[in-house]
């Protein structure tokens, strides 16, 4: 079973906005090699921290509404979320040590 939730541009609101906790959203494309070679390490952030933060993935082909209303211009895309509003981001994938520039992003939100 999967540690993160997938959400489209009709649950936006609901699922990462409106959340009680923070959330980091994952903007991929299944055609997006630093996409696909970021996602386990989002996938991996979403079990350590299961319960203290939500982890969402949006694929932009499916969802170009809410990368649009971003701003978002590249993939990947990682956004922090909290109280609906966003406090950090990053854009494409980072070098070196990728979980520990997406704990960087995250551990402020916390």
């Amino acid at each position: 079973m999967a540690n993160y939730i997938e959400v489209s541009d009709s649950s936006f609101e609901a699922d990462v906005l409106n959340s009680d906790l923070p959330v980091l959203v994952d903007f991929w494309a299944p055609w997006c090699g630093p996409c696909r070679a970021i996602g386990p390490h989002v996938e991996k952030l979403a079990e350590e921290l299961a319960g203290q933060l939500v982890v969402a993935k949006v694929n932009v082909d499916n969802n170009p509404g809410i990368a649009g209303k971003l701003g978002i211009m590249g993939i990947p895309a990682i956004f922090v979320f909290k109280g609906g509003e966003v406090v950090n981001r990053m854009n494409g994938m980072p070098p070196g040590n990728v979980k520990g520039r997406l704990r960087q992003l995250v551990d402020p939100a916390l």
